[in-house]
């Protein structure tokens, strides 16, 4: 079975409704499995919701309603932005599914029966907010816990733990064997220094007389688990790890392992000190273990958002207002891979005008307007563009490096760079002028071909970021939508016909202010 491409998000969290965070990851995750499958790939692209835990329950609670309903009716809220921001995954992750509550249960047993979770009582602080157990550590220099954890109560209980600071050597090892772990390379630094700081083990249940809504450990019918141990399972649950009586099968292996994006939030301690460790103590190799790539926030006015600060950015007005592929292409090009960036509406706006409406869609308009006046919408092929195409292969090139290196806004970058040299190309060329010219048909022939050429190409570079306009765009050129990478090198047939030009990227216009 050929392998396939496995890409995945941090499930969102059914606790709050989704903001312009949770829509530039699942857009990044988005924007990457497109590009693997203009690549010719298959690809496995998973992302979902995580409905269990203490504050699905406390919030429940307080609006009067089951936890099952209050995360039915959060989850149909990311349902139908994923879909108005055209999210292309193949499978959606619930973590209330039986499929995947199975996959917990077996995993905890298997875990159990090994040694590698006990049972001990432990008296110390807990942070509801984080639903762990905090230690001094974590307490500031004041020797108060910080407002990161929100409520802080001081517990005593029974409880069961898994031995996780038993594999901290192993994890230590396994990092500096694998400089690409974590993308970019200074979050992995990050990473080896919060593992070298491990000492405790990790709780994994909650007492069903504290929290009843998870799942139910299946050597204690007393205590549900944590709801991170419950969550990060879902990457191997809905990808079809232990469907069946053996835990791995080849659809699974064929799949396996994934390419997490996550925000860097999550990365210590959930994704790069749990994560790992329990696969490794669940018997999968160090070459099983998934790579991580670790976006940054999007900040408001130099701060994150966040519902207490009241600068939450809702997704779904501003795709309403301006159009999902506005959104796509503005996070896409704006924000550095793994990088904290900066939102604004109104560069928003400067960046689809400039970008799409001035430069992409201008110069479609202009190029099928002139070989429709002057050669009746037909493009002949030069004897000699290989200077031209060149040009495109190395932009190509470029496009191919960066986007495999998770770059995106670089990837765009160099596309609308070649967006840029075509518009220069019709100045500097003023085909208005060659065709007052008999003597220069040839040239006026060779211009409209390589600018049909060039337009051919960029609708199959921009395609991952924006579909439906590359789509529109293969439409006027009168080629073929969803062209793949390898197409780049079959370049138009001498005498193409070219459609028809319609207005792609409308101008926004923003009312003058009173």
């Amino acid at each position: 079975m050929a392998k396939t491409f496995f890409i995945t998000t941090a499930i969102d969290y059914t606790n709050a409704a989704p903001h312009i965070g949770h829509a530039y990851e699942k857009i990044l995750s988005d924007v990457i499995a497109r590009y693997h499958r203009m690549k010719g790939e298959e690809v496995f692209f998973l992302t979902g919701v995580d409905q269990h835990g203490q504050k699905v329950q406390q919030s429940a609670e307080k609006q009067g309603l089951a936890p099952a309903e209050f995360a039915a009716g959060v989850t149909e809220k990311f349902i139908a932005l994923w879909t108005k921001l055209g999210l292309s995954h193949d499978a959606w992750a619930a973590t209330t599914e039986p499929l995947h509550k199975d996959v917990v249960r077996k995993i905890l047993q298997s875990l159990y029966d090994a040694g590698e979770i006990y049972k001990a009582s432990y008296s110390g602080f807990y942070s509801v907010r984080q639903e762990q157990f905090l230690t001094d550590k974590e307490r500031g220099e004041d020797g108060e816990f910080g407002p990161e954890w929100g409520e802080v109560v001081e517990i005593t209980e029974e409880n069961y733990y898994f031995r996780l600071a038993k594999h901290r050597d192993w994890l230590l090892s396994y990092i500096d064997a694998h400089p690409g772990y974590v993308t970019p390379a200074f979050r992995q630094a990050e990473l080896r220094n919060a593992v070298e700081r491990l000492s405790g083990d990790l709780c994994i249940s909650r007492p069903k007389a504290r929290l009843e809504w998870g799942i139910e450990l299946p050597f204690d019918p007393g205590y549900v688990t944590y709801v991170w141990f419950d969550a990060l399972v879902n990457y191997i649950s809905f990808g079809g790890y232990w469907n069946g009586a053996e835990p791995h099968n080849a659809e699974f292996d064929s799949r396996w392992p994934a390419l997490h994006v996550i925000g860097k939030d999550i990365l210590v301690p959930a994704h790069g000190v749990y994560w790992p460790i329990i696969l490794h103590a669940a018997g999968f190799t160090d070459a099983e273990i998934p790579p991580l790539l670790v976006h940054g926030y999007i900040n408001i006015g130099g701060a994150k958002m966040s519902k207490s600060l009241g600068n939450i950015v809702d997704p779904a007005i501003l795709s309403e207002k301006y159009g999902p592929g506005a959104l796509r292409y503005y996070l896409m090009r704006e924000a550095a891979t793994g990088q904290d960036m900066e939102f604004s509406e109104d560069r928003l706006v400067i960046r689809y005008n400039t970008d799409l409406a001035n430069d992409l869609g201008n110069l479609l308009n202009r190029t099928l307007n002139m070989a429709k006046r002057y050669r009746a919408s037909v493009v002949k092929k030069p004897a000699d563009n290989a200077e031209w195409l060149a040009e495109i292969k190395a932009v190509v090139e470029l496009y191919t490096a960066k986007m495999d290196g998770y770059l995106t806004h670089a990837a765009l970058e160099a596309a609308f760079g070649l967006a840029a040299k075509c518009n220069a190309y019709i100045e500097t060329q003023a085909p208005w002028k060659l065709a007052k010219d008999p003597a220069q048909a040839d040239q006026l022939d060779a211009v409209l071909y390589n600018l049909a050429e060039a337009l051919r190409v960029l609708s199959i570079l921009i395609s991952p970021v924006l579909p439906e306009a590359a789509a529109g765009m293969a439409a006027q050129l009168n080629i073929p939508a969803g062209l793949t990478l390898a197409d780049v090198a079959t370049p138009l047939a001498d005498g193409h016909v070219l459609g028809a030009p319609t207005p792609l990227f409308p101008r926004i216009e923003i009312p003058a202010a009173e």
